[in-house]
């Protein structure tokens, strides 16, 4: 497939794309997209735009197969999930989402400003993701790559705002390019599930895990398994014991009840964990 035509290098402030949304800025760097601030011609609406690049693809069956799977997620109308407006095709091997503008910034710049957050903050955090998740997987849609990059954060306290981007961009892409059942690690893997070290793909199970991962390091300011490298951490999760708080942040006063309730959301053992998010969300719901 050939690689002409438009590019990354197009997207400067000023320009139209498809004579709908004006370049603004950039705006971040995505695992496999680059995003940019844009505004909308017809209403003045401030969006975002995040551009694929046709190296993504080998062939253009693979781009149409990728906004094919990719449309579902327009139609997921819930407060923590960024509204994807619709996906454009800009030439047969360049496309664009176009979403709502996600405000404040990821949570990763929060947690690197801060190294951990609240009880109260990461409870919040925790019960906003999973009530978008409900929503996600009521759709028969998987997010495939929760992560603090992937979690935007606005506000402080009790007018703390999360909400979830990026949903389904990771697993999608696979799927299009038509790799197997049977893959690569997709997504994080210090966030992954042990089964996706194996090849599994995303699922609701390995979406909750993502979370209670992040969820863990919100608390602590650490991941909730040891290791350095990706082979350490991949020995570390195949642990049958529990997570542990006092192990990983000794220096860390967690509520027992808090951490029993995030640490069963990674478990090792899938049986083990939360089977579906609105049982996570009841979990998180009933700390007094």
């Amino acid at each position: 497939m050939s690689h002409e035509g438009f590019s990354v290098l197009d997207l400067a402030p000023g320009r139209q794309i498809a004579d709908k949304y004006e370049i603004i800025s950039s705006r971040r760097q995505a695992g496999l997209s680059t995003a940019f601030e844009v505004k909308a011609l017809d209403s003045g609406d401030r969006c975002e735009l995040q551009f694929f690049a046709a190296s993504l693809f080998e062939a253009e069956e693979q781009v149409n197969d990728f906004r094919s799977i990719l449309m579902p997620w327009t139609q997921v109308n819930n407060a923590s999930v960024l509204q994807l407006r619709e996906v454009l095709q800009l030439d047969p091997s360049t496309l664009a989402l176009v979403s709502d503008y996600p405000q404040g910034h990821s949570l990763r710049v929060r947690l690197k400003k801060r190294k951990r957050l609240s009880t109260e903050e990461t409870i919040s955090i925790g019960l906003q993701v999973l009530d978008g998740l409900v929503a996600i997987h009521d759709d028969s849609l998987v997010h495939g790559d929760i992560k603090p990059a992937t979690i935007f954060v606005d506000g402080e306290g009790a007018d703390l705002k999360a909400i979830l981007v990026d949903g389904g961009i990771t697993p999608s892409l696979w799927t299009a390019k038509d790799l197997g059942e049977r893959t690569a690690l997709i997504g994080t893997p210090y966030y992954a599930p042990i089964e996706q070290f194996g090849g599994d793909s995303p699922t609701v199970q390995s979406d909750l895990y993502n979370l209670a991962a992040v969820l863990f390091e919100c608390l602590s300011g650490v991941l909730p398994w040891p290791g350095k490298s990706l082979l350490e951490v991949f020995q570390a999760k195949l642990d049958k014991a529990p997570p542990s708080f006092t192990r990983m942040a000794p220096d860390v006063e967690v509520d027992p009840e808090v951490g029993e309730r995030i640490v069963k959301g990674c478990l090792a053992d899938r049986n083990a964990r939360y089977a579906s998010a609105g049982e996570f969300l009841e979990s998180l719901q009933a700390i007094g």
